[in-house]
């Protein structure tokens, strides 16, 4: 086993707390990192430094030494290739992904998955994402394909959050249209939060492929490679943003208040 027990599990992770924060992080911290009591943290310290993988100054201030660095390294070594065991081996073998078949395909055919406008294809043809199909199907028709090896590579994802006044602060009569048209052009998923956003958008004769559960479909959107243009009444912002930070999503707002 990579880690024996919870006790060398928890072990390792106190170390690499440290390792991170050292020599300033307090006993607290790592508790509530990892989910245990600071009288714990506490004695797994003494045993760390009992077994020579930290040192302290007596201050509450500790370094993890070379035998522990060693040690933290090895185990992250056999984590990584267990990790990898686990997601090309184990969860390629029992997921089944659902494509749609570009071409008639057969039933155990080898072939290529591809990402079109957040769909998944799969395809007679070579290429670097691959997997078996578990039944045939013809051109245009839902296919389930297991064994997957590799990874489909998303373009870049952009998000741009236009915001909008409120109806009493001018609504849709007081939004800057050119910059509107502009930023609509590239984007190929257009998103509307409020009824100002929606007739901002109507005037330029863009139809919003989304006017509910805008801020779930964005970030769905971006993991299928999707780019967005989310057109938001102002005080509805604050909240579509706590949501993509949520998820590490990168973003752009514009104000086209005039």
């Amino acid at each position: 086993m990579i880690l024996r027990s919870k006790k060398e599990s928890t072990k390792f992770q106190i170390l690499v707390e440290i390792s991170a924060h050292q020599p300033d992080v307090r006993q607290k911290e790592i508790a509530d990192k990892i989910g245990i009591t600071p009288q714990a943290v506490s004695e797994y310290i003494k045993e760390l430094a009992s077994d020579g993988f930290l040192f302290s100054d007596g201050r509450l201030r500790y370094r993890v030494t070379k035998k522990g660095v060693d040690w933290v390294l090895e185990k992250a070594i056999e984590l990584k290739k267990y990790s990898r065991y686990i997601m090309e081996d184990v969860v390629s073998h029992v997921s089944v992904a659902t494509a749609i078949a570009s071409k008639g395909l057969g039933r155990g055919q080898r072939v290529s998955l591809t990402m079109d406008k957040g769909l998944l294809y799969a395809d007679p043809q070579e290429g670097e994402v691959t997997g078996t199909t578990i039944s045939g199907a013809e051109e245009g028709e839902e296919v389930g394909v297991t064994d997957l090896k590799g990874m489909i590579n998303l373009p870049s994802v952009s998000i741009t959050i236009c915001k909008v006044p409120r109806v009493e602060r001018g609504g849709s009569r007081s939004v800057d249209y050119e910059n509107l048209k502009k930023l609509s052009k590239d984007k190929t998923y257009i998103a509307a939060i409020g009824v100002e956003a929606l007739i901002s958008l109507r005037k330029i004769n863009v139809h919003p492929d989304i006017l509910f559960g805008a801020r779930e479909s964005v970030v769905e959107a971006a993991f299928h490679g999707l780019s967005s243009l989310v057109v938001s009444v102002d005080e509805e912002v604050p909240s579509l943003l706590n949501r993509l930070e949520s998820e590490g999503l990168n973003y752009e707002v514009v104000d086209l208040s005039l």
